[in-house]
């Protein structure tokens, strides 16, 4: 299955550009709208988003480990 691999990546592209614009707001920035906090709220959702996704991911199949075999 594909779509499992693409979400993946997508999920994890988007946890990146998020963590790339906070740094760019934290040298950058010089308002007073929090912009990088928001940019940390994103990033962080995001993150609990592949987790859970992860997780039902494995339990259902979708994805599956390889490598060392017990």
């Amino acid at each position: 299955m594909l779509l499992p691999k693409i979400i993946l990546v997508v999920l994890l592209l988007a946890i990146v550009a998020s963590l790339f614009s906070g740094l760019f707001f934290l040298l950058n920035d010089e308002s007073k709208q929090r912009r990088m906090l928001t940019a940390l709220k994103v990033r962080v959702g995001l993150s609990i988003v592949l987790l859970v996704f992860l997780a039902l991911a494995f339990a259902n199949g979708w994805l599956r480990p390889h490598g060392l075999t017990p």
